[in-house]
């Protein structure tokens, strides 16, 4: 795809999307860590629905490690793999506080190097919370940036650094949000909407419903 295409790719989801931001409830970088963490093959309306109360609550590393990890995994139960997650985000609280003076570090070798947190999350935090210019790619990105012919790649890491290779600079600290979303609602992985998609001229895919 030529860098004329993906710059008018870009430009027609900034003007569709150009408010986007995560769809997770969070206030600050330690609320959007562990919102992160939660959402793993789980969705963001299933997490938005437990962590304002958690958090009111407990709003803290500190007040996390309080709670204690059967509280936690009883609190977040509603949410897919809850008990893994609640030992995860234990740990992760315990080294926040012993490592980091309770705070979220702004880095991908300091993120991934707490549990539950991978490249993906790393990705997702680096962007939302400290605006650094990260693509994070989740099931959606990779099949719209393979569908498309924006980016193809075998794997997540090889479609994350064409996106990061390909996308012109004016646009990447929010292309994660436009491709995240547009790829969760309009560019869904069966009945996907051609009809009502704002890059269906620049699109490559051969089978696009139009």
């Amino acid at each position: 795809m030529n860098s004329k295409t993906v710059y008018k790719i870009y430009e027609n989801l900034h003007r569709s999307l150009h408010d986007a931001r995560s769809e997770l409830v969070y206030q600050n970088s330690f609320e959007l860590l562990i919102a992160v963490i939660l959402s793993a093959q789980a969705t963001d309306k299933s997490v938005n629905a437990v962590t304002p109360g958690l958090f009111k609550e407990h709003p803290t590393p500190k007040a996390i490690l309080a709670l204690g990890e059967s509280k936690l995994k009883k609190s977040i139960q509603t949410i897919g793999l809850a008990p893994t997650k609640a030992k995860n985000i234990i740990k992760t609280c315990q080294i926040l506080m012993e490592q980091f003076d309770g705070e979220v570090p702004d880095n991908r070798a300091d993120l991934e190097s707490l549990p539950g947190v991978g490249r993906k999350t790393a990705n997702v935090v680096l962007n939302e919370g400290f605006d650094q210019p990260t693509i994070a790619v989740d099931t959606h990105v990779f099949r719209l940036a393979n569908r498309t012919g924006l980016a193809p790649g075998k794997n997540v890491l090889e479609t994350e650094l064409k996106l990061l290779e390909v996308t012109p600079k004016k646009w990447l600290k929010q292309a994660h949000r436009y491709l995240i979303l547009h790829g969760r609602y309009v560019c869904k992985a069966k009945n996907y909407l051609c009809a009502d998609c704002v890059i269906s001229k620049e699109c490559e895919y051969p089978d696009k419903m139009i």
